[in-house]
């Protein structure tokens, strides 16, 4: 009998593990998704048995980077709510930023 690691090619670990790999492909596409990314890509590239665990890795930092951006901007977009608030800025100006911001995104 063949094992791959100590695990039987077709036994119920095998199907276990394929089951986990799916599960965690599905969610990153799934997230991926959400943020504009390419989810059929990183489902793909999850699934890969061993491979996958280091392009699961590589998604979460990518991930992680973006998301620091967009609280970065969403903040961003509170202080220029308040300075239009408080009159510091014309309606011109706060149009104009607002656009500006919404271009980085």
């Amino acid at each position: 009998m063949m094992d791959w690691w100590g695990v039987p090619a077709m036994g119920f670990w095998m199907i276990g593990i394929w089951i986990v790999f799916i599960v965690i492909a599905f969610l990153v596409y799934k997230d991926a998704e959400q943020r504009n990314m390419n989810g059929l890509l990183w489902f793909i590239l999850v699934i890969i048995p061993w491979i996958g665990i280091l392009f699961l890795i590589v998604y979460l930092i990518i991930r992680s980077e973006e998301v620091e951006i967009e609280e970065a901007i969403e903040n961003a977009q509170k202080i220029l709510d308040e300075r239009y608030a408080k009159g510091e800025i014309t309606r011109e100006e706060y149009l104009q930023m607002k656009k500006d911001m919404e271009k980085r995104r």
